[in-house]
């Protein structure tokens, strides 16, 4: 059976890869840890804006988080070691994974990333695409088999 989606519009071709993103995205996990997503600045000297993911880590140091960034997918990741020293009266902090992920589009960049006061600061860089506007010229039927 064949799966229809909104990108399944014959006039949208070539859109697979942005389907394929868009599922990724959805499988996003169980909303640990909290984040925010804000536009800081437009820079208007690079042409495009800047973004940033704040992600909320108390607990965690920097040796035990990872940011990585592979095929438009950022992912950060969060592993906490249980201290086996530790004689706990009461537990209600819970040493936790996470893995928290964000699909970029094309020409997004990732700029720097900071942690401070337990709250992670991924920064993006949005470039201003490159308007491109070429001619097409219309050739006849004859040109076109002699190509083939």
């Amino acid at each position: 059976m064949t799966r229809l989606t909104a990108l399944s519009n014959p006039l949208l071709l070539g859109f697979e890869e942005i389907e394929r993103l868009v599922d990724r995205a959805a499988k996003g996990g169980d909303g640990y840890p909290p984040y925010n997503i804000e536009r800081i600045a437009r820079d208007g000297d690079a042409g495009g804006e800047l973004l940033r993911i704040t992600l909320a880590v108390a607990g965690f140091t920097r040796d035990e988080l990872e940011i990585t960034l592979e095929d438009k997918q950022l992912t950060v990741r969060g592993k906490q070691q249980d201290d086996k020293a530790r004689d706990y009266l009461y537990r209600g902090i819970a040493s936790r994974q996470f893995s928290r992920t964000f699909v970029l589009a094309d020409g997004i960049e990732v700029k720097s990333a900071e942690l401070s006061n337990g709250l992670l600061a991924v920064d993006l860089q949005r470039l201003e695409p490159e308007r491109l506007v070429r001619r097409i010229e219309i050739g006849t039927a004859k040109q076109i088999k002699s190509r083939t």
